[in-house]
């Protein structure tokens, strides 16, 4: 579904004239760009596995630095923002992001670790309901985690994990079939926990009808916003699920295998008798250093610490979340989608049957990613992008993931990604 606001043309010129016009142009500026032998940047349109480095990192990291090297342990209290309450620095654009308030988010950990926390305290199966629904093609690492914690629990996963898959020759699931899963298994169910957006399709799912089912059956309900964050309009506290996760080194930019972050509802905020696994930062601040104390959480998400953050790191995190806070998330979604509407009418504009996007043609059902299916190919295809100055995705079978950041991809590096794939697909 082209974006009704533009009518597109499939040329340089109309490109160069959208970048002009584009109010986050200047953006691209703020992040450096891989080069090639030559000294010319690379067209990066892999976001989606590891977004590119903003150029203000290094300063923000040097800063914290410089703290540990003058003042050393001091700087848990008398850095420019104190290392004991540097998280809360991050909570604001966080949750800016993902729709909730400041209290609902954490960074912290990283994204599996925090999925397996927020199951210890979500997923509390009995006899008569142990099952967790989750989409068939999730994410390797979601599978594993669930399997695992069922089995912790002394379930079998062949009987306690339900999957929610497409339907016989389709990629994408329907909504529909999940409905008749809850409707068949609703009262069997503790847990559903599904990818809001999935990584091989680009498929975003509908949230808030997803946990408005799931709480209808008396299920929890959490989401992996991996492939979401930043990227689409999670909205998660009037959403309401009972909490989500997410990794901040694609499309917010932090660095690899950089920090997770957390929600969990504000409804949950206060509830002392909920099981969590616990560790001392997650102990109230006001009391945490008298270290004799039971465990009194802290308020909201706060109270899922563990241990200390990895300062660095999180420096890092907050480097990108003041990009993106200078931006503005409305108008990054705005940009997103007229920038992956343009991809999508370029590559329909090849007109070759060998091309197939499996990603939803409606821009409320994804994200930037569009997932393209080239029948008959294999990783040569990905191959003869890198040779051609383009770095994207491969993923087996025959997928090349692109995903069009918009607040350092532009109109240009789109249409000169179609243009490289026309030219492989000739030869």
């Amino acid at each position: 579904m082209q974006d009704t606001q533009i009518l597109y043309q499939n040329s340089l010129a109309f490109a160069k004239a959208c970048d002009a016009q584009d109010p986050l142009r200047s953006f691209r500026e703020k992040f450096h760009f891989p080069k090639d032998a030559d000294g010319n940047n690379y067209i990066y349109l892999c976001g989606n596995s590891l977004g590119l480095q903003p150029k203000n990192v290094q300063e923000f990291i040097q800063k914290e630095l410089d703290h540990w090297a003058k003042i050393g342990v001091e700087g848990h209290f008398k850095a420019d923002i104190p290392w004991t309450e540097y998280h809360r620095a991050l909570s604001k654009n966080m949750a800016d992001i993902v729709g909730a308030k400041p209290d609902e988010v954490i960074i912290m950990n990283t994204l599996t670790t925090n999925l397996h926390l927020m199951m210890v305290s979500f997923y509390r199966p009995t006899p008569k309901r142990n099952k967790i629904v989750i989409e068939s093609d999730a994410f390797p690492s979601d599978i594993y985690a669930v399997k695992s914690q069922i089995k912790h629990h002394g379930y079998d996963p062949e009987e306690s994990l339900i999957l929610w898959q497409p339907r016989e020759g389709e990629y994408l699931n329907h909504y529909e079939d999940l409905e008749a899963i809850m409707e068949q298994h609703g009262d069997e169910v503790a847990l559903v926990m599904l990818g809001n957006t999935n990584y091989y399709t680009g498929q975003k799912y509908p949230m808030k009808k997803i946990t408005d089912l799931g709480h209808k059956h008396g299920a929890m309900v959490g989401f992996d916003l991996a492939h979401g964050v930043g990227n689409i309009d999670a909205d998660l506290h009037e959403t309401g699920p009972d909490f989500a996760v997410w990794c901040t080194y694609k499309y917010l930019n932090s660095g690899p295998g950089s920090l997770g972050g957390c929600f969990v509802h504000e409804r949950h905020a206060e509830n002392k008798e909920i099981q969590r696994f616990t560790g001392w930062w997650g102990h109230k601040l006001e009391t945490r250093f008298n270290m004799r104390l039971d465990f009194d959480p802290a308020y909201g998400a706060d109270g899922w610490q563990l241990s200390n953050p990895p300062i660095l790191s999180m420096a890092a995190v907050r480097a990108s979340l003041e990009v993106f806070a200078e931006a503005g998330f409305k108008n990054i979604r705005k940009k997103s989608k007229k920038l992956t509407g343009f991809l999508e009418f370029l590559i329909n504009e090849i007109n070759d049957d060998r091309i197939n996007i499996i990603t939803p043609k409606n821009p409320e059902e994804r994200g930037c990613q569009l997932s393209i299916q080239v029948k008959d190919a294999d990783k040569s295809m990905f191959d003869g992008f890198m040779e051609a100055g383009i770095i994207c995705d491969w993923r087996e079978p025959d997928v090349i993931r692109v995903a069009p950041a918009p607040i350092y991809n532009n109109f240009e590096d789109v249409y000169e990604m179609t243009v490289r794939l026309r030219e492989l697909l000739n030869n």
